[in-house]
């Protein structure tokens, strides 16, 4: 390989959001011009969010044809339309592992190894985070280096790595975004706050049924999830922790589970009662969740925004909770809000109540649930439905006990 090639911002976008696609979906693959506009705009995995016209597209893709690293083709079939394929992979000789990482690292810009090894998950594999370690030392260790390690940043717990193919935006030369404080919401004590939790949702039990009860009715992506939970358990008992008014689990035993569900709230379990009279709903807490009666643990345990007033430093222990009353092979299903903020809320649906929303980071939760000794994690980050009147991401995570 020869010197390595220099990218500026636009370069580093095309050609990353080439090679993503190349991985995500090669049935549309190689690009037309539309599809590569559009790829390079994405507002997710994309940082910074860019806004390119088709003019900048093309451009940037023919500087990038007149230098070997994309080639224009004709499309095979249908219309002659034009079409974009990159070739830097080729010209770095990269291996599977380097290439997912490098794709990443030129999409997102400066990484923690935890970070890209859930970000890479759909373009390749790695096990751990060690395998992500390894494989960012050796792509460092080339003739001509690929990536470099970042000083660590003053309250920053992991070093970040970079790619060397151009400039990267220099963060330490901006302020650094606040952290968030997501332990806050126990500042006046966990019982002050299971107590605020508690009458919040007692007051809006009703309203919040109403709301809600028919939502999967426009959820499919959820109704996805759901079934195929319901297909794993195969009969076997599953308990849906944080119930609320009862639909989730009146959806599960309707589609054939043998399904409980649990809520901390006297006003829900009463909804749910009364609007699913058929079905089975317990006053309880997620934190000590118990084994089912009637086998030896549960098939399947799901928080289904449950967790989402617990401070991070209480995430370990309400996971460890979670995941003790599995069978083997089990699945923890978690349903959250994703995202780096605690949200306080004075009112839902016309009720006064005193509640925080703690948003999470996908990449933490996903460390948690390894520290906890779970195994093929599979984690789903959706935009918010505005028809849905969402404000959030969502975050849904499944991940297994060992067998």
């Amino acid at each position: 390989m020869s010197e390595l090639p220099v990218l500026d911002g636009e370069d580093q976008r095309v050609l990353g959001s080439l090679m993503e696609k190349q991985s995500t979906v090669p049935a549309s693959y190689p690009l037309t011009a539309n599809a590569l506009r559009t790829a390079c705009n994405q507002t997710s995995n994309r940082e910074p969010v860019v806004d390119y016209d088709q003019s900048t597209v093309e451009q940037t893709a023919r500087s990038l044809r007149d230098r070997g690293l994309l080639r224009i083709v004709w499309a095979d079939t249908g219309r002659r339309t034009l079409k974009y394929h990159q070739t830097l992979d080729e010209r770095l000789g990269l291996e599977p592992d380097e290439r997912a990482l490098l794709t990443v690292l030129l999409l997102r810009g400066a990484q923690a190894p935890g970070e890209l090894r859930t970000r890479t998950e759909r373009l390749h594999p790695f096990p751990d985070r060690s395998d992500v370690e390894a494989c960012l030392r050796r792509m460092a260790a080339r003739p001509e280096p690929l990536v470099r390690e970042l000083e660590r940043r003053a309250g920053q717990h992991d070093h970040r790595w970079i790619h060397l193919l151009g400039p990267v935006p220099d963060e330490a030369a901006q302020p650094a975004a606040p952290a968030v404080d997501r332990d806050v919401v126990i500042a006046e004590g966990a019982d002050t706050r299971d107590a605020r939790v508690r009458s919040a949702y007692d007051a809006v039990a009703t309203s919040y049924a109403d709301r809600l009860i028919d939502e999967l009715d426009v959820l499919p992506f959820e109704t996805w999830l759901l079934d195929r939970v319901v297909a794993h358990a195969a009969g076997r008992p599953i308990v849906e922790v944080g119930s609320g008014p009862g639909h989730i689990t009146a959806y599960l035993a309707d589609h054939g589970a043998d399904a409980t569900g649990i809520d901390v709230s006297p006003a829900m379990i009463e909804e749910a009662r009364g609007r699913f009279p058929d079905h089975t709903y317990e006053l309880g807490d997620l934190r000590r969740l118990g084994r089912p009666p009637t086998s030896s643990g549960w098939s399947a345990v799901l928080a289904w925004y449950s967790l989402i007033h617990l401070a991070a430093a209480e995430l370990p222990a309400a996971l460890a909770a979670l995941t003790r009353p599995l069978d083997p092979g089990g699945w923890l299903v978690l349903a959250l809000h994703a995202g780096s903020e605690v949200r306080h809320v004075t009112d839902i649906f016309g009720h006064e109540v005193n509640l925080d929303f703690v948003l999470h980071d996908p990449a933490a939760i996903v460390t948690l649930i390894e520290s906890a000794g779970l195994t093929d994690i599979e984690w789903y980050l959706r935009g918010p439905l505005p028809t849905h009147q969402e404000t959030t991401q969502r975050l849904y995570v499944v991940a297994r006990t060992p067998s």
